[in-house]
């Protein structure tokens, strides 16, 4: 027919993206296991599982040494790395929001975190802030322009253009960031 044939070119571009949407997905998976690796703030960290009494991570090494036995089921590897994951966010989170808060000269009320699955953050009228926690699988750039952003929405709670020179502001290389981040693959989680 004559409207696939117009829109042919489209439907293979879309099915191409969709293929490698899911290679990326798959290249992202993380192996909840002793050895396996998650991607933490711009670099890796490998999951050690040899029965540690209690959870040390080691920068130098980039080990996340897990007090858990080697043969621990993929679910409490997961949930472990999680309390610990979010642990991190929330010291991070608030340590970023005061630093860009101060700069934009805005109070901010609580910092929360969130696992929305279709936004990084919000920001309330009221100085509330919520972040995604799995934002630390990504640089630490990209949790400073997800954390900006966020900051920024206290000064204006609109993408208006006063909204995004606030944003500017606060960080300069906006754009390049929010390219980065819509072109990032989040590791799943199951």
């Amino acid at each position: 027919s004559q409207f696939l044939q117009q829109h042919a070119a489209w439907v293979v571009r879309k099915l191409r993206q969709r293929e490698q949407r899911l290679q990326a997905l798959q290249a992202a998976r993380i192996d909840w296991v002793d050895g396996g690796r998650i991607p933490y703030l711009g670099q890796h960290l490998t999951l050690r599982l040899r029965g540690a009494t209690q959870l040390h991570w080691d920068e130098r090494s980039a080990e996340l040494h897990l007090p858990l036995p080697p043969d621990s089921d993929a679910q409490q590897v997961r949930d472990s790395v999680a309390a610990w994951l979010q642990r991190q966010a929330l010291a991070l989170f608030h340590a970023r929001v005061a630093h860009f808060a101060a700069q934009l000269g805005v109070r901010v009320t609580a910092v929360k975190l969130s696992a929305a699955t279709t936004r990084w953050g919000s920001a309330k009228s009221d100085g509330s802030i919520r972040l995604h926690w799995r934002l630390l699988h990504f640089s630490p750039q990209l949790v400073d322009y997800v954390v900006a952003h966020e900051v920024a929405h206290l000064r204006e709670m609109n993408h208006s253009p006063r909204f995004w020179a606030h944003v500017g502001q606060l960080y300069p290389d906006y754009r390049q960031a929010r390219l980065h981040l819509k072109q990032s693959t989040l590791p799943p989680w199951t």
